[in-house]
C-alpha cells in the first residue's frame, strides 16, 4: 500500500503528518514502514541526522544507468521499524524515470508512506514529479487546515485525494463538513491543535514518542 501526503499550500503539516503516520502504523504492524521524502524536511522532523550520500534525487538524474533496485541500497534506518529513502541533493527531474519509482513503490510488500509536500506550484519540475507520484497512490491524503486560502489552493489543485486529514485550528469558522463540502472528499482523520505536537518536533523528540493526540488522531489513517 502506498500513501501519499501532500497540500495545496504550504505550513499546514504535511511533513509531521507524513512522518508521524509512519511511526504510528510501523507500531500498529509487524511489518516495516518505508518512510519516503520527495521535500527534505523528513531528517530533521524526525530529530534524526542529515543522511549523507545519494537519494531520490540523484537515482532520478541518473536514468537508466541504475536498476530499479538500486532504491533499496540508498534507504537509511530512520528509528526502528521506519526505513527512509531521502530527497538526495538533485531535483527530481524526469517523470518517465518517475513511473519507473510508481513501480517500484507499488511492489513493495512494505507499506511505503510519501511526503510530497506542497503540489500547488505548476511548472516547478520537483513538484510535477511529486504530483505524479501522488496521482499513482493508493491513498492520496490532502492535509490542510481549515482555512480559506487554503481550501481554494486545494479546489484548483490538480488532484482529487482519496481522504482529507485536517489539522484542526482553534478559532476557524470553518469545520470538517465545510472542508468536505468543499474538497469533495471525506475527511478521514481530525489532528486537533495542540502545542505538544510542535514542541515534539521543535526538540527532535517526535520519532522517540508520537504525542498521544496525534497518534490518536492518525490511527485511521495508518
Amino acid at each position: 500500500m502506498v500513501i501519499c501526503c501532500w497540500s495545496a499550500k504550504g505550513g499546514v503539516g504535511t511533513t509531521v503528518v507524513a512522518a508521524a503516520l509512519a511511526l504510528v502504523a510501523s507500531k500498529r504492524s509487524e511489518r516495516s514502514v518505508l518512510l519516503v521524502d520527495l521535500v527534505g524536511d523528513l531528517p530533521s522532523v524526525l530529530g534524526i541526522p542529515e543522511p549523507e550520500g545519494p537519494g531520490i534525487g540523484d537515482w532520478l538524474s541518473a536514468g537508466e544507468d541504475v536498476p530499479a533496485d538500486g532504491l533499496a541500497r540508498l534507504e537509511v534506518a530512520a528509528v526502528r521499524g521506519v526505513s527512509l529513502l531521502t530527497r538526495g541533493t538533485r531535483p527530481l527531474a524526469g517523470n518517465e524515470r518517475a513511473e519507473v519509482l510508481c513501480a517500484v513503490f507499488d511492489a513493495e510488500p512494505r507499506d511505503v508512506i510519501v511526503d510530497c509536500g506542497c503540489l500547488w506550484r505548476s511548472g516547478d519540475g520537483d513538484a510535477d514529479v511529486r504530483r505524479s507520484i501522488a496521482a499513482r497512490a493508493t491513498h492520496s491524503l490532502l492535509v490542510t487546515r481549515p482555512c480559506y486560502v487554503a481550501l481554494r489552493h486545494a479546489v484548483a489543485a490538480p488532484l482529487t485525494p482519496s481522504a482529507v486529514v485536517l489539522v484542526e485550528e482553534p478559532g476557524r469558522s470553518l469545520d470538517a463538513w465545510a472542508v468536505e463540502e468543499v474538497i469533495g472528499s471525506p475527511v478521514a482523520c481530525r489532528v486537533p491543535y495542540d502545542p505538544a505536537i510542535a514542541r515534539a518536533v521543535d526538540a527532535g523528540l517526535l520519532s522517540q514518542r508520537v504525542p498521544r493526540q496525534l497518534e490518536r488522531a492518525l490511527r485511521g489513517a495508518a
